[in-house]
């Protein structure tokens, strides 16, 4: 069986300096991302459903009964 190690040690040379990692530096990590995800999709649905709800909204505005009264009141005064 060939030595692997020849083989692997350039490979780990790469990777060495990804894994070294600043202890002064804050990073987000997973649970920052985690908490990230969670709000995004929370949003999502919060606009989901906030177009589904107004979907439902009827903008036409209804006639106010004291004017259609008064409408009413003008139009049979102009006939006499």
């Amino acid at each position: 069986m060939p030595d692997m190690s020849a083989s692997v040690s350039p490979a780990v040379t790469h990777l060495v300096p990804l894994a070294d990692l600043d202890q002064n530096k804050v990073t987000p990590g997973v649970l920052g991302f985690i908490v990230f995800a969670v709000m995004a999709l929370a949003v999502w649905g919060l606009m989901k459903s906030m177009s589904k709800h107004m979907n439902k909204v009827d903008f036409k505005e209804s006639p106010d009964p004291e004017e259609k009264q008064a409408e009413n009141a003008d139009s049979a005064a102009r006939r006499h």
